[in-house]
């Protein structure tokens, strides 16, 4: 362990799935620097599509602290905290500049586009349409937010052209 530890840093907090506001939320009330930056989306809703806030990086939240051992402590009993990211040296902190530009890039209303683009062979399902339930291989772009998706049944492959907003990117521990 270093010795600028005891200085506050900003450090990444893995959350679980979709507890990022819960562990927001969480880490104020224990009187926490936290920063959670959020994006407009188009929400994927079945009756509706709505613009809602969403978190830019899925899965975690920013907080700020000098790691001494009893806010550590706090900072990971926190519902739905998992663990900081880092090696096994411990947590790796994260420049202030790359956090003030982040708080730039939200604070805005201009679109942020992230890099969430699906590769060729990727396994998807498509959740919204006249296809909804069925899973594919992504095999390519074939428009502006349109995809083009493989899908094999009874030993034969068939592919669909389908907005890429129906469509959900399956990892590889769900298969």
């Amino acid at each position: 362990m270093t010795m600028n530890k005891l200085s506050p840093a900003w450090y990444v907090l893995h959350t679980k799935s979709r507890f990022e506001n819960v562990v927001n939320e969480g880490l104020v009330k224990k009187s926490m620097e936290v920063f959670l930056p959020k994006i407009q989306v188009k929400s994927k809703r079945r009756d509706r599509r709505v613009i809602v806030r969403a978190p830019l990086f899925p899965g975690y939240v920013f907080v700020k602290t000098d790691l001494n051992p009893h806010e550590h402590i706090e900072i990971v009993k926190t519902i739905g905290a998992v663990r900081l990211i880092g090696t096994k040296d411990g947590p790796v902190p994260v420049p202030s500049e790359t956090i003030e530009s982040l708080k730039i890039i939200v604070a805005g209303n201009n679109s942020v586009i992230t890099d969430t683009r699906l590769r060729k062979g990727d396994r998807v399902m498509v959740v919204y349409g006249p296809f909804a339930g069925i899973t594919g291989v992504f095999v390519r772009y074939s428009s502006k937010d349109r995809v083009f998706v493989n899908i094999e049944a009874m030993g034969q492959s068939a592919g669909v052209d389908v907005s890429e907003e129906d469509i959900e990117f399956l990892p590889k521990i769900l298969l």
